[in-house]
């Protein structure tokens, strides 16, 4: 079998395993569940690093498929995932449709050029990197769920627009080269209790609801025929 098969890809796959489940939440309706999904991605993505590096003897093939796997699965898990969410959540449209392309490629870019400096940081040095080039992808875990919070106190219209506004600013932050430094544990505690408390509040009294409209699509031979006859 291809690949490699230890205890230090484990939470990877479970953030990308919960994602996917999100997703279909998601589609189904379910936005309490799928907002808990992110944030446990985002939990397990957190500290998925910290696992890896405590088996001391990884070969550099070792290091490097961690490192490939850990950004693909964070491009569904905190790329596509969110995207989708806002997306059926209301933001569509021209200007929508826009606003999630553009977070998706900026999500991609900001993977991309992370795998670049990570494999040439680790031809020269060891254990992890102190700081952050752009802001971590893994930020939206911890923004869409606040951002959701603001459905109690909004109408749909407004909270729509700032959904929208979310995914072109935090877009616009994976790309902007700027040094970040890395939260230290009890900075990440303090996010964790944060998101926690976002998602109890989400889960006990949210109640948004979107009604999906079925659309019946014909065959486009047909459209064509009546546009003929037209």
């Amino acid at each position: 079998m291809i690949g490699f098969y230890d205890y230090t890809v484990v939470l990877t796959y479970a953030s990308l395993a919960c994602s996917v489940f999100g997703m279909t939440q998601a589609i189904d309706g379910r936005y309490r569940t799928a907002i808990v999904c992110l944030a446990i991605s985002g939990l397990c993505d957190m500290f998925d690093g910290k696992i890896a590096r405590t088996k001391k003897n990884r070969t550099s093939d070792e290091k490097l498929f961690g490192m490939q796997i850990d950004s693909l699965c964070d491009v569904v898990c905190f790329g596509i995932f969110p995207a989708t969410i806002c997306y059926l959540l209301g933001v569509r449209g021209i200007v929508g449709g826009i606003a999630i392309v553009y977070y998706c490629i900026c999500s991609v870019i900001r993977l991309g050029f992370f795998n670049v400096l990570e494999t040439n940081r680790q031809r020269e040095e060891e254990g992890a990197n102190k700081f952050y080039h752009g802001l971590p992808i893994t930020t939206m875990a911890i923004v869409l769920p606040l951002v959701f919070l603001l459905n109690f106190c909004i109408s749909q219209w407004t909270f729509r627009w700032i959904l929208l506004a979310t995914l072109l600013i935090v877009g616009t932050l994976f790309i902007v080269n700027f040094k970040l430094r890395k939260p230290s544990n009890k900075q990440l505690a303090v996010l964790v209790t944060i998101v926690a408390i976002a998602v109890i509040v989400i889960l006990l009294f949210s109640r948004y609801r979107i009604i999906q409209k079925p659309v019946n699509e014909m065959p486009l031979l047909q459209k064509l025929q009546e546009k003929w006859l037209e």
